[in-house]
């Protein structure tokens, strides 16, 4: 990756660049099996997520999926079809749960009554559908956090959400699985990464009919783009700093690498990359020239890397009211863009892998086809198939 311009490079930024108060933005999308799309370009892009479309609009029970990131509050509503699921209702809103959670080791009031109004909404989306079965997940801020059962209590008690901490594993896992129909063909392996607010989460798994299979390994690595964002400060990071923290998240890296030899198997060829974070949708958005963030154009792009990577290099370029400005990245996440793009810069230095999926998609959609999986009947009623998970 190139090392910007020489005048320094202003903090960082997470993007995704959409913030849904709405609540409908994902409504409508179906996943299936197959929907990735190639070669980088919009061409065949505009199918939405998936190919579930042809068994017709789902009628069955609503599940709701609540995934609580250190940034985002995050909300899918779908109903089961034949080979996947329709989203019927959405909701994504920017909270920076895990504020101040680098010096302190605490959620902040501020925070948490953020969140606690975000998830206010959610609460009602999930009562008006009538939801047959909800699961509400935190990942690493819950974790971290030493008054997370205060915070927890409160949630429950304003807005009737059992909010559920999972494991690093858990989270990877679910990701995992909610990107299955972006596997593609043709590939012996996975590597999939998921940047996020107060972690980096790296899983590598075999595939058997592109679908994972045997042990799978996840790696979490304690760098966000929120709390590096806070460590690193929000002003002008010069090109070393750049380039060190860079060489700081590699070294993170290393051990997974080592154990089984990502490296090796990428050069040979085989391997399925996959980012899904908003560092990488942001790219994906900007390749792309959208005037504003577009979901169905975005999740399912495949970039080359010398495109993904040109890309953040004219984003790491611009200063912080540039990227304020940017309409897919905007006044929310422009202060963490930076960060993401280091993250990337080490991820894509140690495995270099020729092309990456691009991912508007993880834990919600796990969670779902979980929830789905588990209330399928024998008979092949509704959930009984779920886009191949």
């Amino acid at each position: 990756m190139a090392r910007g311009n020489g005048k320094g490079r202003g903090a960082s930024g997470r993007g995704g660049g959409r913030t849904n108060d709405r609540g409908n933005g994902d409504a409508g999308r179906t996943t299936g099996p197959d929907s990735a799309r190639t070669a980088g370009t919009a061409a065949g892009a505009a199918a939405g997520m998936a190919t579930g479309m042809a068994t017709g609009m789902a009628t069955g029970p609503a599940y709701g999926a609540i995934d609580l990131g250190t940034n985002n509050c995050r909300l899918l509503v779908a109903r089961p079809t034949a080979d996947g699921f329709h989203v019927v209702d959405g909701f994504s809103r920017i909270v920076r749960l895990g504020e101040g959670l680098g010096t302190n080791d605490a959620l902040c009031t501020a925070a948490m009554d953020r969140t606690v109004a975000a998830l206010g909404v959610c609460a009602k989306k999930l009562r008006s559908w009538n939801c047959r079965r909800t699961r509400a997940v935190a990942t690493e801020a819950c974790r971290r956090a030493a008054n997370v059962r205060t915070f927890i209590d409160k949630v429950s008690a304003k807005t009737g959400i059992a909010i559920e901490p999972i494991s690093a594993e858990e989270e990877a896992r679910f990701t995992l699985d909610g990107c299955r129909t972006l596997l593609g063909h043709g590939h012996d392996h996975v590597l999939l990464f998921d940047i996020g607010g107060g972690s980096t989460e790296v899983v590598w798994s075999a595939l058997e009919d592109n679908q994972p299979t045997g042990p799978v390994a996840v790696h979490s690595l304690p760098l966000g783009v929120v709390t590096l964002a806070e460590e690193y400060g929000p002003g002008a990071l010069s090109t070393e700093a750049f380039d060190a923290l860079v060489d700081r998240v590699d070294a993170q890296l290393a051990p997974l690498d080592a154990e089984h030899g990502i490296a090796e198997h990428i050069a040979r060829g085989g391997v399925r990359m996959v980012g899904t974070s908003g560092t990488v949708t942001t790219l994906g958005a900007a390749h792309l020239n959208l005037n504003r963030y577009d979901r169905s154009k975005v999740d399912g792009l495949v970039l080359a890397r010398d495109r993904l990577m040109a890309v953040a290099d004219d984003l790491a370029a611009m200063d912080l009211e540039a990227r304020h400005r940017h309409p897919c990245i905007g006044a929310g996440r422009a202060d963490l863009m930076l960060m993401g793009l280091a993250v990337l810069a080490a991820v894509l230095r140690r495995w270099p892998a020729e092309h990456v999926a691009v991912a508007d998609r993880g834990v919600r959609e796990g969670l779902l086809l979980q929830m789905m999986a588990a209330d399928a009947v024998p008979d092949g009623g509704a959930g009984a198939a779920h886009g191949g998970a």
